[in-house]
């Protein structure tokens, strides 16, 4: 189901962005910021900038119950475990509620492991590590900072501080990948029983040093048909495990599915607080289809704002009508249950053939795209390899 009755799940997720990471990885376009070793006076001020954005920003979100906290970046497992604790602390007071899931992304370096416990203590019920990649080769290509090895003391170190809820991330279509490596990633991911698996074709982001170096002939990636073959040789070895794709870029097992990530496929509303976060704001009377905001993504002009307590985004977009069902379409075609028609029509007041006829045909025709009796929608198996492609006919 792509739309949610807000009146019969009033909830809201609530992301928190840290910056701070150990290297700027050359593919990277997040809104990060070098920083080997985060000095606490730094930690403090953007924990406490954090905070006054949260004390500010919640009563766009008053009377709904807190279903998730996310702290992604950036590295936000370079924070000490007490800077955590008192900002999942400060989510909790700020609504009613617990959370089904606190997840914290987390890159396998000697210092973070040995934070572990510490995470789990201060109330992280789940981790997504940033594996990427299992090939020492693939990692040195990549610019990553850690090896194999420290991934697997890592996930080690994780169970042993009493996470039972581990995501691991992976890139393919790396320089210098073939399939050969891509399967024992493959191989290499499952040996270490994780409950979800992520993987991510490695895309070229304008201004990144990787796009600088393709565009000069510097750096040569895998063809898309190496790339697609890639995809397709991960899905068949996560699924012959027992994990579901459940979405374009995800797999879990039972149970497991991201909850918080679960809330952007669906619409329903998110808080970020912090530099360069998003959040989807709930319906009002004025604004029917809600609206999305944005903090700047540089970090010099974020704390200067927030610290002259001017909390209110930059950057805000009111959704039209036009748009919230474009992206009610494209969203749930991301996911393995697809577009439900009767949800849609209840929404937006027609089915989505009557309105995206044209685009629906194309994507039947091509293959790419199913239809069945009642109007639902949703990718055939070659069209999650197309996902951008079909979703690009609905804008």
């Amino acid at each position: 189901m792509t739309a949610v009755n807000e009146r019969e799940i009033p909830t809201v997720g609530v992301y928190l962005h840290v910056p701070f990471c150990e290297r700027i990885c050359p593919y990277c376009d997040f809104p990060v910021v070098a920083a080997r070793v985060l000095g606490r006076a730094a930690e403090e001020r953007y924990v406490a900038a954090l905070q006054a954005e949260l004390a500010h920003r919640q009563a766009a979100f008053a009377g709904r119950k807190l279903a998730t906290i996310y702290l992604g970046g950036g590295t936000p497992s370079l924070l000490s475990p007490d800077s955590v604790s008192r900002l999942i602390d400060g989510v909790r007071a700020a609504f009613a509620g617990e959370p089904a899931e606190v997840t914290l992304e987390a890159n396998p370096s000697t210092t973070e492991r040995e934070r572990l416990a510490g995470f789990r203590a201060a109330g992280v019920t789940r981790l997504s590590l940033g594996v990427q990649s299992f090939d020492d080769d693939t990692l040195r290509r990549l610019g990553r900072a850690h090896r194999a090895a420290e991934s697997r003391a890592f996930i080690e170190a994780a169970r042993g501080a009493g996470f039972s809820n581990l995501s691991l991330d992976l890139i393919f279509a790396a320089p210098g990948q073939d399939l050969e490596r891509v399967r024992r990633d493959a191989e290499a991911a499952l040996a270490c029983r994780p409950e979800h698996l992520s993987a991510y074709a490695l895309t070229l982001e304008p201004g990144t040093p990787f796009a600088r170096a393709v565009a000069a002939d510097k750096l040569a990636l895998p063809e898309d048909d190496s790339a697609a073959d890639m995809m397709l040789a991960l899905g068949r070895a996560f699924e012959a495990e027992g994990f579901e794709r459940y979405e374009v870029s995800s797999w879990a097992r039972p149970g497991r599915a991201a909850v918080h990530n679960r809330r952007y496929w669906q619409r329903r509303p998110v808080l970020g607080l912090g530099v360069g976060a998003h959040s989807h704001e709930p319906a009002r009377v004025h604004e029917p289809y809600g609206a999305r905001s944005a903090n700047e993504r540089a970090l010099p002009a974020y704390l200067a704002r927030i610290e002259a307590r001017s909390c209110e985004p930059p950057e805000r977009e009111v959704l039209s009508e036009a748009t919230a069902r474009s992206e009610a379409v494209f969203l749930a075609l991301r996911t393995r249950e697809g577009l439900d028609a009767s949800a849609f029509a209840a929404e937006f007041g027609a089915p989505p053939r009557g309105l995206f006829a044209g685009a629906i045909d194309d994507g039947i025709a091509a293959g790419q795209l199913s239809e069945d009796a009642r109007g639902n929608l949703a990718l055939t198996q070659a069209g999650w390899l197309f996902a951008d492609a079909v979703a690009a006919r609905f804008m």
